[in-house]
């Protein structure tokens, strides 16, 4: 069954990087190649996808998952003036240090895809996952304490992460 999903993932990729309609038809030769190239990747890389692939075919995830997308975008700008505003200070107000948070995701996906989004905001960068406790390197350190710097880095995504991926 992983495979089986992942290959129609991949495919589906496939048809939307390649798109494959012109004005004159189909290029069969575009999607023969893509059947192929995505049974490959489902058969070399199904066992490590994931442990519920049934899971994919829930569409209120998918609508979670585009809410997300706007969490993190927001969340992104609002990262990068603050950042661009500290690095552009004359007098450089930056405190540089690691900061411990902890997560309530189980899923080993979950728990990457938080430590990416959290990693991907200027001035800020996960150093290391272990457990439930992410460790992240930030430009400027605002709390020095575990609960509110959770409450602060981790919650306003977990929640969200939380429907897309448990």
């Amino acid at each position: 069954m992983k495979k089986l999903v992942l290959s129609m993932i991949s495919f589906i990729v496939w048809v939307l990087l390649s798109w494959p309609f012109t004005p004159h038809g189909i290029d069969w030769q575009a999607i023969v190649v893509g059947i192929v190239a995505s049974g490959f990747v489902g058969i070399l890389f199904g066992d490590v996808f994931t442990d519920s692939p049934h899971r994919f075919f829930e569409l209120k995830r998918y609508f979670w998952l585009l809410y997300f997308i706007a969490v993190f975008v927001w969340a992104f700008l609002e990262a990068s003036f603050d950042f661009a505003y500290r690095v552009l200070h004359p007098s450089l107000p930056i405190r540089p240090g690691i900061i411990k948070v902890k997560t309530k995701l189980k899923k080993r996906a979950g728990i990457a895809m938080l430590a990416n989004s959290i990693g991907f905001a200027p001035g800020a960068v996960t150093v290391e996952v272990i457990g439930d406790t992410l460790y992240i390197h930030m430009a400027c350190l605002r709390y020095q304490d575990t609960e509110e710097a959770t409450a602060y880095v981790v919650r306003r995504f977990e929640r969200i992460l939380e429907r897309i991926f448990e």
